[in-house]
């Protein structure tokens, strides 16, 4: 949907209820305007490098960013004071549970101060300033920083070394909600397997509504991904860093950027390296593979973590549209559980929904 269709105000009265949602991206905004359940609008605002260019760093966009908003939804006769409440994509926060936070005057702080600056930790503050305008909530929703691991899956081999936890947790949580809610049964009765293909993979063990463990997406752990190395050799990684050759951003870069299918081929779109595979290129093939081969390498691991006791596999992500992948995965897991693919990252749709449950009294916002 990409035209929005004006509704009047008596819409938002009794048990209906409207949000806006803001996903912020390094070169675009995407937003979106809920009626209850349904999209009446949804846009992606782009902005070019010489619009980018004026601002020191990515805090300092978030008035600019915030009047872009204001005017496309003018534009499209949707009154802010129409809004039953604003959620904004979480940022780089410090690590905190699954589920929906209220946006204070803390939580805008530190992401204010957070390292490293990411587009996502404008979503809380730039979600906020709207919905201080027309006196109304601002939300979060399971954030990036999610950490509900056991603790025995926090624990590294070096004590000096701590376990990151950064995933896909508002599409994981999201899209194991659905599945659920697909078969009549409650997520929190549930195992299941998640594993999110995009830019970076994270495959996550939810056991009864918490995810126990999961790889870290970001910065070097678990599959190959299309610009992620994925678990490296340590020795030889240790090795590289001492090398003389490499400085610390280009090591940093092997690892997230110009890693996994990039550093393999030179291209990180999936689409056309599976083109390539299938005409017959040996290169894009066996880079393919090896990405199919450990996604389901580390699915196997969160079924062991989860002692064989899965009751569905479910593929998510934008890679999730291929076919080809999903069934080069699927060949080696499918006698685990059963596979069931939801394409797309569904990021609008799942922080909607999350406001929704608020908003219905089916959830509580936490405090930050």
């Amino acid at each position: 949907m990409h035209e929005c269709e004006p509704l009047s105000f008596q819409n938002t009265l009794s048990n209906s209820f409207r949000v806006l949602v803001i996903n912020p991206g390094s070169t675009s905004t995407k937003i979106a305007v809920y009626q209850n359940d349904e999209p009446i609008c949804e846009h992606t605002l782009y902005h070019s490098t010489e619009e980018l260019a004026r601002f020191g760093n990515v805090i300092e966009q978030k008035d600019w960013r915030r009047e872009i908003i204001l005017n496309k939804l003018a534009t499209e006769n949707i009154a802010i004071d129409t809004l039953s409440a604003v959620i904004g994509r979480g940022g780089l926060l410090r690590p905190v549970k699954s589920g929906v936070y209220k946006v204070n005057q803390k939580m805008i702080d530190e992401l204010h101060c957070c390292t490293p600056q990411h587009a996502s930790n404008l979503g809380a503050i730039i979600a906020a300033g709207i919905a201080d305008a027309c006196n109304i909530n601002a939300y979060i929703a399971d954030p990036i920083v999610v950490d509900e691991r056991a603790e025995v899956a926090k624990i590294c081999g070096v004590k000096e070394i701590h376990s990151r936890c950064i995933f896909h947790a508002l599409n994981q949580k999201a899209t194991a909600r659905r599945y659920a809610e697909e078969i009549g049964e409650h997520y929190e009765n549930m195992n299941l397997v998640v594993a999110h293909m995009g830019g970076g993979i994270s495959v996550a063990a939810h056991e009864k509504g918490v995810v126990i463990d999961v790889n870290n997406a970001l910065d070097g752990e678990g599959p190959i991904a299309p610009e992620r190395a994925g678990t490296l050799p340590a020795g030889e990684l240790v090795n590289l860093c001492f090398s003389g050759e490499y400085t610390l951003k280009q090591v940093n870069s092997m690892i997230v950027g110009k890693a996994g299918l990039v550093s393999l081929t030179g291209c990180n779109s999936v689409k056309e390296l599976c083109d390539r595979a299938q005409a017959g290129d040996n290169q894009a093939e066996m880079a393919i593979d090896a990405m199919c081969y450990t996604t389901a390498k580390q699915i196997g691991a969160m079924a062991t973590v989860l002692r064989g006791n899965v009751d569905a596999i479910l593929i998510t992500g934008g890679i999730a549209n291929s076919k080809f992948i999903v069934e080069k995965v699927s060949s080696y897991c499918r006698y685990i559980a059963p596979i069931r693919v939801y394409p797309g990252e569904n990021e609008l749709m799942a922080l909607a929904m999350n406001a929704m449950r608020v908003l219905r009294g089916q959830t509580q916002a936490q405090d930050y």
